[in-house]
């Protein structure tokens, strides 16, 4: 697909030009030949014959950026200074901290934020520990858990890598909910130590959002946790996916003028957040349902020795297909990748039915070029902030936790994430719905808020 300039890839480079008054307009004529676009021009310093100025500019890749300074590089008599990555500059030191809510003045504030005065409510939570969440954060509070085994499209990465992306969840959870996560990146990979380790801090939270484990290990972590802990346990991979997925469906459908009831959909993929689909889709009312992997259809009768993927066929394929993917297309009505890039093509799109939905939501490469998928389906969208119709989590999970949080729910059920699923899709008025807008932006900002309220009101009810 065609890669367009980023933000994510902005550069600041510092330069030395000559005052004269077409040196700036050269400079900018560089970076666009070259493939870039200039955001932003700064002047730092002046003098008679020189002026110092920060040229900030998005590219496509880390070496096309290179590629934009080389061309500023060539210019005549232009000295070239620092080069800043903004999105490292963004990271530097972290993006999150810990402040206090009460000040710290004097000595009758540290008497009462600390000792003595803090063992009355020590004592206090030891004769009613449901206290906790009225005397301490816990009320609020959401552990981000990963082990680093499947970070981004990036793959096991570890611990470390995966701090800036958890990180980053915990400053969308404050942004968007006012809740406050923190990030914990574990050092194992074995589901036990995993499960025993949030088990033992989890007396600190109100609700455990799991991120980025793989599968299928992720599904016996989440099943073991529910069954342990007496908080939500959430994973995002799987269930944010499901339900955002879900709401742009519901949406995209309506645009068609088709009902999910009888559709006949594809998917691609059956890792954590292919199976959470899924689930959301059938409990919502799917019925004709194909799910392909990298050797198929899974069907009822064919020999795989992963029983999960045994249930899915059993559970899916009405008709019993047996072929591949592309096979699978024709005539259908939906797709929805969660898979690989680049799997489909325009020609597969080409024949599927009339008004035919695309969601291809591998990131950051979808399965197929959305323009390409444009020139054959009504309703495309992707996982992609560059394209219209953007499948992003960040829609779902701080709504989602709000709810959860406000109704002190223990427990996540398929009937909260169909309210929140619904009530997601209805933030896109009748009036705003058309085949570029089935999902409201993530700065929309009712979006958190209505999610919130079908989820607790689900919460309570159930």
């Amino acid at each position: 697909m065609t890669v367009l300039p980023s933000v994510s890839y902005s550069i600041t480079v510092r330069l030395d030009i000559p005052a004269a008054g077409g040196s700036v307009s050269r400079l900018t004529a560089a970076v666009e030949q070259a493939g870039g676009i200039v955001t932003a021009l700064d002047v730092t310093a002046s003098g008679p014959q020189r002026v110092q100025i920060d040229v900030t500019m998005a590219a496509r890749s880390s070496e096309h950026a290179g590629e934009l300074v080389e061309a500023l590089r060539t210019l005549p008599d232009v000295a070239i200074g620092k080069v800043s990555d903004r999105t490292f500059l963004l990271h530097l030191g972290g993006k999150i901290e810990v402040t206090s809510k009460v000040p710290i003045r004097n000595r009758d504030d540290l008497s009462m934020v600390y000792t003595p005065g803090v063992a009355r409510v020590c004592l206090a939570i030891a004769a009613n520990p449901d206290d906790a969440r009225r005397l301490t954060i816990k009320r609020n509070t959401v552990a981000v858990v990963t082990d680093g085994s499947a970070v981004l499209g990036l793959g096991n990465l570890g611990p470390l890598p995966a701090m800036p992306v958890m990180e980053g969840k915990a400053a969308l959870f404050k942004r968007f909910a006012g809740i406050d996560a923190f990030p914990i990146c574990l050092d194992t990979q074995d589901v036990d130590e995993i499960v025993e380790t949030v088990v033992r801090i989890a007396p600190v939270f109100a609700g455990i959002n799991l991120e980025d484990i793989s599968a299928p290990r992720c599904f016996e972590v989440e099943a073991r946790l529910r069954e342990r802990l007496d908080i939500p346990v959430f994973h995002d991979d799987q269930h944010g996916t499901a339900i955002v997925v879900l709401a742009a469906l519901t949406n995209a459908l309506r645009v068609v003028e088709k009902e999910l009831s009888d559709v006949r959909i594809v998917m691609a993929g059956a890792g954590a957040a292919g199976t959470a689909i899924l689930d959301l889709l059938v409990a919502a009312g799917a019925r004709d349902v194909v799910v392909c992997d990298e050797h198929g259809a899974l069907h009822a009768d064919r020999p795989d020795t992963d029983e999960r993927l045994c249930a899915i066929g059993r559970r899916t394929n009405p008709r019993g297909y047996s072929g591949d993917l592309h096979g699978a297309l024709r005539d259908a009505d939906v797709f929805i990748g969660v898979s690989a890039p680049g799997i489909i093509t325009g020609a597969d799109v080409a024949t599927m039915a009339p008004r035919s939905v695309v969601f291809a939501l591998a990131n950051p490469d979808p399965e197929i070029d959305p323009q390409e998928a444009a020139e054959h389906a009504e309703v495309v969208a992707t996982g992609r902030s560059d394209a219209p119709n953007q499948i992003n989590n960040v829609l779902a999970f701080p709504g989602v936790f709000r709810g959860l949080l406000d109704a002190q729910s223990r427990e996540v059920t398929p009937e909260l994430l169909l309210a929140a699923a619904g009530a997601l899709a209805a933030v896109v008025g009748p009036d705003e719905l058309n085949a570029a807008y089935i999902v409201p932006s993530v700065f929309h900002a009712g979006v958190a808020d209505a999610v919130a309220a079908a989820v607790r009101g689900a919460a309570v009810a159930g």
